[in-house]
């Protein structure tokens, strides 16, 4: 068999993926798992954005895009930046793209050469190292203590920059902690942003309607100085419960935006048409469906924390916003599980909880930072209270 590409020997499948995957085959023996480790939302897509891409198909809206986006999308992100973050793009500073996630990867592709770094506060999406990978660049950590609420301090930041730093990568709210910067504490990332004008920044906003404690800001409307060199990255999967209708988009300065839509010339070309036609009803709709979904994810994690902080051996800071907790098993480590598996890792932990309770978490080793596990509370309450309660009895049950 002709051999494969070197460059995947360093690329893993995601760990959510994989114990999502698990947590399936399981089900499908007929168990009943309680899967806590996908980043979904539960909700339904907006029924207005369903009806705006059924009606695109039947008025025959389904030859090619446009490769950075149809207009009609384009000029509702330019609407959306300015109504929710105070930003304003020209049409040609905004591109379209298959989810946030092929954004970043043209990000990094139209930017990066062989030994450029890209800067990752960890814990960290587990995509971001990976995908810097893939476009050549080496991936390097600055670490954000659970004891500074997941947050990246000036100094560390300051610290880890070198001259082959090409990105500097911010993701608030995070996954996996739910961290979120307040304004001031955006200011001060800034102030150091600004002594190093050879970095590009991405803010990945994907959780900007998610923030419980305080209000969201991003970079670029904090510190304008910084706005040529800012991509603002965001998307319709987390916001509008549209993950399978791949809608990305970001705003940045006209060349790179350029430079992107290139790159995605070659690797997808636009987006579907429907799934655009969808965005668009999504982004000029109706607003208010956002504060009563964020004010259900918050209930949700008031309750998983109360829970979580009352499993021996767990403790679990309260987040922020978006809709992950990511508590520390530190002191469960070394007990043996009631089947007799050794818990000497987070992952441990994880495999042993999912095929012993049939709770599916992920091992916060995927995110850059042990020894921790994430859990979604992005699912039913009442699974959310049942899986919690399988925790509980897990960790009782170590010895």
């Amino acid at each position: 068999m002709p051999a494969l590409a070197g460059r995947l020997k360093d690329i893993a499948v995601s760990a959510s993926v994989v114990m999502g995957a698990r947590a399936r085959e399981l089900a499908a023996e007929g168990k009943k798992v309680i899967s806590l480790a996908a980043g979904e939302p539960d909700f339904d897509t907006p029924v207005h954005a369903i009806e705006a891409a059924y009606q695109a198909a039947l008025r025959g809206d389904t030859k090619y895009p446009p490769t950075d986006g149809t207009r009609a999308l384009k000029q509702a992100v330019q609407k959306k930046f300015k109504r929710d973050n105070n930003l304003d793009y020209a049409l040609d500073e905004i591109l379209v793209a298959n989810g946030g996630k092929q954004i970043i990867m043209d990000a990094l592709l139209a930017t990066c050469d062989p030994g450029d770094e890209v800067l990752i506060p960890a814990p960290f999406w587990v995509s971001y190292a990976d995908m810097a990978k893939l476009a050549t660049a080496t991936p390097t950590f600055v670490n954000c203590p659970q004891n500074n609420g997941f947050k990246l301090r000036p100094e560390d930041l300051d610290a880890a920059i070198t001259p082959k730093t090409k990105w500097l990568f911010l993701n608030f709210p995070s996954n996996p902690t739910g961290a979120a910067c307040s304004r001031a504490e955006m200011a001060a990332i800034a102030a150091v942003m600004l002594k190093h004008p050879h970095v590009w920044i991405l803010t990945d906003d994907m959780y900007e309607h998610l923030v419980y404690d305080g209000e969201f800001c991003t970079i670029a409307e904090v510190e304008p100085r910084l706005k040529d060199r800012v991509l603002t990255v965001n998307g319709a999967s987390k916001t509008y419960a549209m993950t399978g209708w791949r809608v990305g988009f970001a705003g940045g300065p006209k060349p790179l935006i350029k430079a992107m839509a290139n790159m995605q010339g070659q690797l997808t070309s636009g987006i579907s048409t429907i799934s655009q036609a969808a965005a668009v009803a999504a982004l000029e709709g109706p607003q208010e469906l956002l504060a009563e979904r964020a004010a259900i994810y918050r209930q949700r994690r008031d309750l998983v924390v109360s829970m979580l902080c009352e499993a021996p051996g767990l403790t679990c800071h309260k987040p922020e916003g978006a809709f992950y907790v990511y508590p520390n098993i530190a002191a469960c480590l070394g007990k043996t599980s009631k089947a007799g598996r050794k818990i000497e890792t987070d992952t441990d932990f994880a495999l042993a909880l999912l095929d012993e309770k049939l709770v599916a978490t992920v091992q916060g080793a995927a995110y850059g930072m042990s020894p921790y596990i994430r859990i979604s509370y992005a699912t039913d309450t009442e699974s959310l209270r049942e899986a919690c309660s399988r925790i509980q009895e897990f960790c009782r049950e170590l010895s």
